[in-house]
């Protein structure tokens, strides 16, 4: 029965799904800021003083790292947790690294007696402190048994792909392409409506009523005519989160020697995006990309 939980890492998503948790189940949580400490400590979570120290005698850890190069760092390097996980206990992997290597890893772990659960997400802060984040799974059918009452309590939708590490992030890849292009797409369309003369709100709600519409324009749209304010739109998702998953995607596609133009040019806006320093906005703002003003901002 799992029982105890460490949390690797208290930031935008560590902390709130670290709350949620230990609404459940009792949390360790570690993180090199002591301030990230001290937050988790108020909202339930017991801090540790070291990661070793959080993930010793928990059954479940969770953990998200930017590469999957990371993680092997974190689990297998000088000081890394592999040594101190108990016997049967999963390391839940919540973020999107791509393929390669995740069979290695999990079978470097299984050689220690614990698993890898290959559980990317989807769903930003407030839907993690919530449970309502978007999760795939690929893990071996004991590693998920002890790692799905966690999962659940984080989701509210639960996806299982496959029995081995690798199938959700292969399914993440597939996922990112849909929802890079989506985004791309949205910001164009919006700024060629823009370009046309057609009042942006307007446009957007037409479109959104119709057979054009998708999940990242009604999402991204209204954030994209707000990276345009003073301020820009409330970052849910940073801009540069999308150079990383579609350079994964784009690595995928070569390695199978399969196509993807549409991915690759998406790709290349927001690289563009990157390096005009927009990389920390949300990921709407890739809209300045292809129209560095609106004609309705520029009329304010």
């Amino acid at each position: 029965m799992t029982r105890t939980v460490a949390v690797i890492g208290l930031g935008a998503m560590g902390l709130p799904m670290a709350a949620r948790l230990a609404e459940r189940f009792e949390v360790r949580g570690f993180d090199i800021a002591t301030e990230r400490l001290a937050l988790a400590e108020g909202q339930g979570v017991e801090p540790a003083a070291s990661a070793a120290a959080a993930v010793s005698g928990a059954q479940a850890v969770l953990v998200a790292v930017r590469t999957g190069e990371q993680l092997r760092e974190l689990l297998f390097g000088d000081q890394g947790l592999a040594g101190h996980l108990g016997d049967g206990a999963v390391v839940i992997l919540t973020s999107t690294v791509g393929t390669d290597g995740i069979a290695d890893i999990a079978a470097r772990l299984g050689e220690v007696g614990a698993a890898l659960v290959d559980a990317p997400l989807s769903g930003g802060p407030v839907r993690a402190g919530a449970g309502d984040l978007l999760i795939v799974v690929g893990a071996e059918p004991a590693a998920l048994e002890t790692a799905r009452p966690v999962l659940e309590q984080l989701a509210s939708t639960l996806t299982v792909v496959g029995d081995r590490a690798g199938d959700g992030q292969a399914l993440k890849t597939v996922n990112q392409l849909l929802c890079g292009v989506h985004i791309a797409a949205a910001a164009e369309a919006l700024a060629l409506a823009d370009a046309l003369g057609l009042e942006r709100e307007r446009t957007l709600e037409a479109l959104t009523a119709g057979a054009a519409d998708s999940f990242m324009l009604g999402n991204r749209g209204p954030r994209a005519l707000q990276a345009y304010d003073e301020h820009g739109a409330e970052v849910l998702s940073r801009l540069d989160i999308f150079v990383k998953d579609l350079g994964i995607v784009g690595a995928a596609a070569r390695a199978h020697h399969l196509a993807a133009p549409v991915a690759a040019a998406a790709e290349q806006l927001f690289l563009l995006g990157e390096a005009q320093g927009l990389g920390a906005l949300d990921d709407s703002a890739i809209i300045r990309v292809v129209a560095p003003t609106l004609r309705g901002a520029a009329e304010h």
